[in-house]
């Protein structure tokens, strides 16, 4: 049975079990994310179903955030990107401790992206971002992840240290340990130590941590801070400052990469890195891939250093690389910099119709380069606009619209790292033009009437109408279309076809109408005799009638005529007979009727023609009038009056010639200068004789054409205007400031304008005016280029008012003016020197150098400048000073010795003054050492002294170099280059030679120019050596020639070459001759003889059936001789 417990125990049970509930409830949401309650979401909006808010997490724990997308919403699966503040992306960090999860639920059509940071650390604090992007959406949401510091078990329980002493005795009984209670406490302050240091080193990830501790400028500490979402900046600095920096020597490494490297596209880099020990093996990674050595990667060692050169540099060469020597590496960051690609060619504007294909071209600088469409400030991708196609070809690029719609109107820009271009495009509704309208026909019964048109497009179809009523073709009635010639032709014309005919163009609110007249014939009694008649309206001698015919259309007159017997007919023109039977103009006879018919008419068949028919019995007269209209002339003195910022005003004249018919208005396009492509300005008729041109490029050349339009037509362009260029003035000068005032002058400074635009800036108008006054007096005539004038001849005590204005080839900008008066008086200022740094210590100069010291000072009135040296004037024939009002320059052509000294600068106003001194120096070669002695020798060793040289050349000497010769060669070799002591040692010495020495002083001016020579020789004593000869019989290596492998005997085809083969061994090394037939094979070339390590072969070129023998390979020396013969036979190919 189980004891009972005390209720003080009873009571304690409990709220520790209260206390381990509510640490369990808080570590649950970090050790099983899953499980826990969904962070608060906001309501759906966009892609995101579901929206992380905030997480508060302990450092060490690991945290979840997950998001769905609708994917509803999508057509595709869309990418997501995970950032920390603003810019730094989580998905270059996958696998160490940040890990992405996805799933997709097919039913509810939801996308879920999951994040999970792995042991948390402070610096995983900050707000984040997740971005999703699909071809159609995009949408993103902010999230913000808060670390507190780790809890401890024991969470601080001091009652649980009160236990009784006294293990066998009844719980309630018993003493308090108060000594363990005490170490226990200890114990738990030096852990919460321990743990505050663990706390504060991994506060941030390792790899910040190495970047902090490299910062050599404050700023860089905002950067990181920026780029890695710290926002506890001023917490970072401190606990930085607490950690000490050890800085781990290298053993590898004597000198490592550079941090980054930069270089241009197309050009050559080399990373250099220094090894302590050049025996050691050396790597080279690229983005963790090991190099090879190739024509792009070379790999060269110059002593200790070790270079990897990369040759033509690309894009893919912007990486992360490595060297690694032994179990340490040293990395670094290559960035391959793009060279600006510019436009050669630009964007032209044009003018289409709808459904017509558009073709925008551009030509950049560089092929295969990244260029960015634009529409009306909206950039153009495939995934926008499926209706764009993007083509590179080479240089050039694209934009094509296969059909083109009013929408497609605007203006577009296309645009690379190093500049843009502007094209507008428009769309018209589609026009069509009537080149030639049906006439009216007068028709005979049984002959063919043809009813003809001509329009624009060749694609237009149309149907044809009889009073309204369609007409079908049958065996009778023909309708064609060909191009853009549309015909009605009826055969055997009967009375019934006589209606009003119309075509009307499908698509078209146009109709085209005629009227076909049919003429019956009857027949009547007619006496013999009849006076002529011509059967026209306008008949008789006072009768006359005017046809209008329009430029380029047929006329053709057909004159009814009777009278028995036949007339003889007599046409004439401006009282001038006619008579031509073939040509353009011509007459045509037929039984009772004479035709006048003009094929193609121009404006000098205009005139009064007549008619005359006469036969016995009597004669008839009738005129006519032919008038000829046509499309105007161009029109005349077409220029551009004024200009502006993106906008144009042309004026022009009206044509001398009007065609005959009043200008109903008048058209006008434009184009960029060098383009073929003209864009229609006005769609309606302009009745005035000027034109405001907008919407244009400030500093693109643009030209400008018109055209006439009567009701005939439209005219020939005019003449194009002279290129002119869209520019408009700049924007007033900014920040116009005071600088100086004297009495009579004063000096005005100012910056630039914010806008300059295409016309840039030609200078600038100084203008000022008394106060009181509006009248301004310029006060340059000449424009100022530079951004800075003094206004002088200034009235004494006057306050006067100035202004600036900015001027280029648009005239003249709005003025920028100084907001209050100045009052012309010079204002006393002290004198004061401003001291270079580098003069505030001693100025040092080599002999034969030019001394130039420029030493600014201020001041008003203008100073006086006295210089001194060493207390006393300067010599004007050697030293040159010259003072302006704000600075004095002291001049030295050829500094020597004696110009060393203090030289002091004394600038005075009145009873102020200031001064400041400056030291030259002026240094030259040493003298050589005095008495280079050889003090001691020891085996292979020489103990040199001397002593220093007199003459220092006024500098310290910083080192010697000493030398050595043998006495036989005299040749002098360098021992050491730089020795600070005025003794050494000289070692490894030859033994039995003999060597002078000579020492070479050395300071700032480098080494003297003579040395000092020793006064003795060292002598390296020999020791003493016996020569005992071995005692053994030397073995006799001469034998005589042997065969090893004899000759074979062969059979070969003819023209083809053949090798014969032997090997033969011999000491002393054999004469070897080759017989043919047992006659010696000398200089031949047909045979080629060779002999490698004994091995003899015998090359026979191309052999015919004249080389078929026996041939012998015979080897001689002292000792003998050896032979080996073989047959050869060559075969005839059959």
């Amino acid at each position: 049975m189980p004891e009972p417990k005390p209720a003080a125990a009873e009571k304690k049970e409990k709220k520790e079990g209260k206390k381990d509930a509510k640490e369990a409830a808080k570590e649950a949401p970090t050790e099983h994310p899953e499980d826990a309650p969904q962070p608060q979401t906001d309501e759906p909006q966009g892609l995101f179903l579901e929206k992380p808010s905030q997480f508060l997490v302990e450092c060490g724990k690991e945290v979840a955030v997950a998001v769905q997308v609708d994917g509803a919403q999508l057509s595709a699966k869309p990418a997501i990107k995970w950032f920390k503040g603003k810019w730094l992306e989580l998905g270059s960090k996958s696998g160490q401790r940040f890990q992405f999860k996805e799933s997709f639920d097919k039913e509810k059509k939801v996308y879920t992206f999951e994040l999970r940071i792995g042991k948390v650390v402070i610096g995983d604090r900050g707000d984040y971002r997740c971005e999703v992007t699909g071809k159609e959406k995009r949408d993103s949401c902010t999230f913000n992840i808060d670390v507190e510091a780790p809890r401890t078990e024991d969470s601080g329980n001091v009652l649980q240290a009160f236990k009784r002493t006294g293990e066998g005795k009844d719980k309630v009984a018993g003493e308090l340990d108060f000594s363990g209670l005490l170490k226990k406490r200890e114990g738990q302050v030096e852990e919460k130590k321990k743990k505050k240091k663990d706390d504060d080193e991994d506060a941030f990830p390792p790899e910040i941590w190495e970047l902090l501790k490299g910062v050599t400028k404050k700023s860089e500490y905002e950067r990181i801070a920026f780029q890695y979402g710290i926002t506890d900046l001023r917490g970072m600095l401190k606990r930085l400052k607490k950690v000490k920096v050890e800085v781990k020597k290298s053993e590898a490494f004597t000198m490592k990469l550079d941090p980054a490297y930069q270089v241009d596209k197309g050009n050559k880099i080399k990373l250099v890195v220094e090894i302590s020990n050049p025996d050691l093996p050396i790597k080279w990674f690229k983005n963790g891939q090991e190099i090879k050595p190739s024509a792009k990667y070379i790999f060269e060692n110059v002593g200790k250093k070790r270079l990897l050169t990369i040759n033509k540099c690309t894009l893919a060469d912007d990486a992360a690389y490595e060297c690694q020597v032994a179990d340490e590496k040293c990395f670094t960051e290559l960035f391959v910099k793009e060279p600006p690609v510019l436009i050669v060619k630009g964007l032209d504007d044009q003018q289409v119709v709808v459904g017509d294909r558009v073709e925008l071209e551009v030509e950049v600088s560089e092929e295969g380069a990244q260029v960015m469409w634009m529409k009306d400030g909206v950039e153009l991708t495939r995934e926008t606009a499926f209706k764009y196609r993007f083509k590179k070809d080479g240089k050039k690029h694209f934009l094509i619209i296969n059909e083109a719609t009013k929408e497609d109107t605007g203006m577009y820009k296309v645009m690379t790292n190093g500049g843009q271009s502007e094209g507008e495009l428009v769309v018209e509704d589609k026009q069509l033009e009537v080149l030639q309208d049906i006439a009216d026909l007068t028709v005979k019964a049984t002959e063919q009437a043809e009813f003809k048109c001509e329009v624009s497009d060749e694609k237009v179809t149309g149907k044809w109408y009889k009073n309204g009523v369609e007409i079908r073709p049958s065996k009778r009635i023909h309708i064609t279309h060909k191009g853009r010639f549309h015909k009605l032709v009826i055969e055997d014309v009967r009375p019934e076809d006589e209606a009003d005919y119309t075509f009307i163009p499908d698509g078209y609110a146009i109709s085209l109408s005629a009227k076909l007249n049919f003429l019956e014939i009857k027949v009547e009694y007619v006496p013999k005799q009849e006076p002529p008649k011509i059967h026209l309206d306008c008949s008789g001698k006072m009768g006359e009638n005017t046809i209008i015919v329009v430029a380029g259309n047929k006329l053709r007159l057909d004159v009814p005529i009777t009278g028995e017997p036949a007339p003889t007919v007599a046409w004439t023109k401006d009282d001038q007979l006619f008579m031509e039977k073939e040509g353009r103009a011509r007459i045509e006879e037929h039984k009772e009727e004479s035709s006048f018919v003009i094929d193609s008419a121009e404006r000098g068949d205009e005139g009064r023609y007549t008619i005359t028919v006469t036969n016995p019995v009597g004669q008839d007269f009738a005129a006519l009038h032919i008038k000829v209209v046509d499309v105007p002339d161009p029109p005349e003195a077409v220029h551009i009056t004024s200009v502006g910022e993106d906008w144009a005003i042309l004026v022009w004249e009206p044509p001398k010639y009007d065609g005959g018919q009043p200008i109903t208005g008048y058209l006008l396009e434009r184009k960029k200068k060098g383009s073929i492509r003209w864009m229609k300005l006005n769609f309606e008729v302009l009745m005035d004789l000027t034109y405001e041109s907008t919407r244009m490029i400030e500093g693109v050349l643009y030209e400008m054409r018109v055209f006439a339009v009567n009701a005939i037509g439209v005219s020939q362009p005019s003449q194009n205007t002279k290129p002119f260029m869209p520019i408009a003035p700049t924007s007033e000068p900014t920040h116009l400031t005071l600088e100086d005032v004297t009495d009579t002058t004063a000096t005005l400074k100012w910056r630039p304008p914010d806008r300059l635009g295409a016309g840039g800036i030609d200078g600038y108008l100084v203008e000022y005016c008394l106060e009181g006054s509006d009248e301004w007096v310029p006060a340059n005539t000449e424009l100022v280029e530079r951004c800075g004038f003094t206004v002088k001849g200034l009235p004494t005590g006057q306050r006067i008012l100035f202004r600036v204005i900015g001027v280029n080839i648009a005239g003249k900008s709005t003025p920028a003016t100084l907001a209050q008066p100045v009052t012309i008086r010079e204002i006393m200022e002290q004198p004061k020197i401003r001291l270079p740094r580098h003069l505030r210590q001693t100025y040092i100069k080599k002999v034969g150098e030019q001394v130039n010291l420029v030493i600014p000072f201020q001041g008003k009135p203008r100073p006086k400048v006295t210089w001194t040296k060493d207390g006393q004037p300067l010599d004007p024939k050697e030293i040159n000073v010259r003072t302006s009002d704000f600075d004095t320059i002291l001049f030295i052509r050829s500094a020597a010795r004696h110009h060393s000294g203090q030289y002091e600068l004394t600038v005075q106003i009145e009873n102020m003054e200031d001064k400041a001194n400056v030291r030259i120096r002026v240094v030259e070669k040493p003298g050589p050492p005095v008495s280079v002695v050889v003090k001691e020798v020891w085996g292979f060793n020489v103990l040199l002294e001397w002593e220093p040289p007199k003459d220092d050349g006024n500098s310290e000497i910083t080192g010697y170099a000493i030398q050595k010769a043998d006495k036989k060669t005299m040749e002098w070799f360098t021992v050491y280059e730089h020795n600070r002591l005025t003794r050494c040692t000289v070692s490894d010495l030859i033994m039995g030679n003999e060597y002078y020495f000579r020492v070479y002083s050395q300071n700032v001016c480098g080494l003297s120019d003579s040395p000092s020579v020793s006064k003795n020789t060292a002598l390296i004593q020999k020791t003493g050596i016996t020569f005992k000869p071995l005692d053994y019989q030397e073995h006799d290596f001469r034998m005589a020639p042997k065969v090893l492998t004899p000759l074979i005997n062969r059979t070969v085809v003819a023209g083809y070459s053949t090798a014969l083969n032997c090997a033969v061994r011999g000491h002393p090394k054999p004469k070897v001759t080759w017989l043919k037939n047992q006659v010696e094979i000398r200089e031949d070339p047909k045979f080629l003889m060779k002999n490698s390590q004994g091995v003899l072969t015998l090359n026979i070129r191309k052999p015919s059936p004249f080389d078929a023998a026996i041939y012998t390979c015979l080897a001689v020396n002292e000792l003998g001789e050896a032979r080996t013969e073989c047959k050869l036979d060559v075969r005839v190919p059959q």
